[in-house]
């Protein structure tokens, strides 16, 4: 389930664009100023860096020991936490005022959100998930092969990501109803990635990993598809979707 800092680099630009501004916006008021903001599978500490100037300090949880040492040196007063996800007994949520992640749930399992939900339940902390994979992928221009290399790859997303049999698509949705019978009040909003010309990069690790994910889950065409999605990537856009979510507790009646 881990991730490269360099592919980090690459989609923090398309994912500071593709956040719900709404959301964030309201995210960013309930973490305040001056408060302690938890951040789930942090990364080098993208999800404080959309925040922009809010005065909070970020205590970033993640088991990548090398992507901790970035969020700490782009963020000296973060405080940073070495753990495994699945051990949601031992999230440190003493003084948090917000939990956050970034494309996370679409990687975890029912299970584990369930659990979550619990403990932030207990804690009546809100929680702002952006950027779960939503199962819709498209292309200008278009290739017949699409739709059954997106169905492959969505299939690929629910696979166990080491942790358990993940959301995959349906993250956004799951969550929700999680989080509802939780009591919690949930937004939700889409928050696709737009990608062009100035995104090739991206764009082309992107490919080439929904293609490898897609043939690990038979897909024979999946080669030919990344090659002609190569040949075109100049030329070519791409709208993968993504879903931005919000839960706030609610006191019981």
């Amino acid at each position: 389930m881990g991730f490269s800092a360099n592919w980090l680099a690459l989609r923090e630009p398309v994912d500071l664009a593709a956040r719900d501004d709404a959301l964030l916006a309201r995210a960013a008021a309930f973490a305040g100023q001056d408060a302690v903001v938890l951040d789930l599978g942090s990364g080098t500490g993208s999800t404080a860096r959309a925040f922009g100037d809010v005065r909070a300090t970020w205590r970033f949880v993640d088991g990548d020991a090398a992507l901790l040492d970035i969020a700490h040196a782009r963020h000296p007063a973060s405080e940073c936490v070495m753990m495994n996800l699945r051990d949601i007994d031992d999230l440190p949520l003493d003084g948090v005022s917000l939990v956050t992640a970034s494309a996370l749930l679409d990687l975890m399992p029912t299970e584990w959100m369930t659990r979550l939900a619990a403990r932030l339940q207990e804690a009546m902390i809100p929680f702002y998930a952006a950027l779960n994979y939503d199962g819709v992928m498209r292309w200008s221009p278009a290739l017949d092969v699409d739709a059954k290399i997106t169905q492959a790859f969505n299939q690929h997303q629910q696979t166990d990501k080491g942790i358990g049999p993940a959301m995959g698509p349906q993250s956004g949705q799951l969550a929700a109803q999680i989080l509802r019978a939780h009591g919690f009040d949930v937004n939700l909003a889409d928050s696709p990635w737009q990608l062009g010309a100035a995104e090739a990069d991206l764009h082309d690790e992107l490919i080439t990993g929904i293609a490898e994910a897609a043939q690990e889950c038979g897909s024979h065409q999946a080669p030919d598809w990344v090659a002609k999605r190569r040949a075109d990537l100049v030329r070519s856009n791409a709208v993968i979707g993504h879903t931005d979510l919000l839960a706030i507790p609610q006191k019981p009646h």
